[in-house]
């Protein structure tokens, strides 16, 4: 398969940088955090995602959705990367959706991914519970309680997780920490009793949340998937996450690139703009060829996602990995590029290396994810 977008995909990208160009570039973002918002993020636009078909981009036409993949939603991922966008499309229209699509049943289904597609429910995943990525040492407990469960435990670094509706709860329920068996997946209300949900202060201004889970008791209707056996539904879930986190930073690296060519193109030194210096324009090209290089590896993990999920994992480590590594570089250049300004708030160019470091950590670091190459290689 090309490693290009096909005409239809290209017309939703320019879609989605018009929108976010227009309605939240890096400006909405620096709003946002001055003002102190409760949500830290803008109820308005995600309506006007879900308006345009956003919202619904993964959620299959017979529940209101548009029934596209994941070549869509990370071309979507991009632009969100691009702007530094706050949005619940990462937490409620990918993962969640994803979820609900790939595990869950008919009834479940119904309940849920039309208010997705139409806007009104937001939901997120609770996975990690230390300060890295390890989702098979999941620990929270779901604890047979009559007809259902009684959730234990703790969950931490929740996208959106304190506005969201709907909680995919990655529970213990047999076996220990470390185990790929005895993982379940529940829905659990947001506003269930015993459920304490923390807004945690991100370095990016960006938004999650500490849950706490004090014996709250969920029905047996709320398996997503299958019980004891929930860990291949949560892989693929999570891959999906991971692609479109890698679509998020490529889409930091180019708004980096972007904004420190120009500045090379403005700033003088010297009687010279800075931009002449030869150094400089070595590195500005390694870096280009750099983000070049990531597009097609996010790209080819977003089509094997689409077409053979089975078999994605180990593009998706790449992408995610190479997706990291890039990130991490465009935005080291691009501050030392601005020189000492670029460490001021003033400038944009710190937003971007903020949200690069918490996207590294999401859903796995470069580190992790090289490992888990590693390991699908045989070494």
């Amino acid at each position: 398969m090309a490693l290009v977008l096909t005409e239809e995909q290209t017309m939703l990208r320019d879609s989605a940088r018009g929108l976010l160009a227009d309605k939240a570039p890096v400006s909405h973002l620096r709003q946002l955090r001055d003002e102190q918002s409760p949500d830290g993020l803008s109820r308005a636009l995600w309506q006007t995602f879900a308006e345009m078909g956003f919202a619904g981009l993964l959620v299959p036409e017979a529940f209101g959705g548009s029934g596209l993949g994941m070549v869509e939603a990370g071309v979507v991922m991009e632009e969100i990367g691009r702007n530094l966008t706050p949005s619940p499309f990462l937490a409620t229209a990918v993962i969640a959706a994803a979820a609900l699509t790939h595990g869950g049943p008919a009834a479940q289904q119904q309940a849920y991914l039309p208010a997705i597609a139409a806007g009104s429910l937001l939901a997120t995943l609770a996975i990690d519970e230390g300060a890295k990525h390890r989702p098979l040492h999941t620990a929270l407990q779901a604890t047979r309680a009559g007809n259902g469960f009684r959730l234990s435990g703790s969950k931490a670094l929740v996208i959106d997780g304190h506005i969201a509706d709907l909680v995919i709860v990655a529970a213990r329920s047999a076996g220990n920490p470390g185990d790929r068996d005895g993982l379940t997946l529940l829905l659990v209300d947001a506003k269930a009793s015993g459920l304490t949900i923390e807004r945690t202060a991100m370095l990016d201004y960006h938004n999650a949340a500490r849950l706490e889970f004090d014996n709250v008791e969920v029905t047996s209707d709320s398996v997503l998937g299958e019980l004891d056996h929930g860990a291949a539904l949560l892989e693929r879930v999570l891959n999906i996450g991971r692609v479109a986190v890698a679509s998020e930073l490529l889409g930091v690296a180019e708004g980096v690139f972007a904004r420190t060519v120009a500045y090379l193109k403005e700033r003088k030194q010297f009687g010279r703009l800075i931009g002449e210096f030869q150094a400089l324009q070595h590195r500005a090209a390694h870096l280009y060829v750099e983000i070049e290089i990531t597009r097609a590896a996010v790209l080819k993990a977003a089509q094997a996602l689409d077409s053979d999920p089975e078999r994605a994992a180990a593009l998706v480590a790449v992408a995610k990995a190479k997706a990291g590594s890039t990130a991490t570089l465009a935005v080291q250049e691009g501050v030392q590029m601005h020189g000492g300004m670029g460490m001021t708030d003033a400038f944009d160019i710190g937003f971007f290396m903020k949200r690069a470091r918490v996207c590294q950590e999401l859903f796995g670091d470069s580190n992790y994810h090289a490992e888990q190459l590693a390991r699908l290689k045989g070494y």
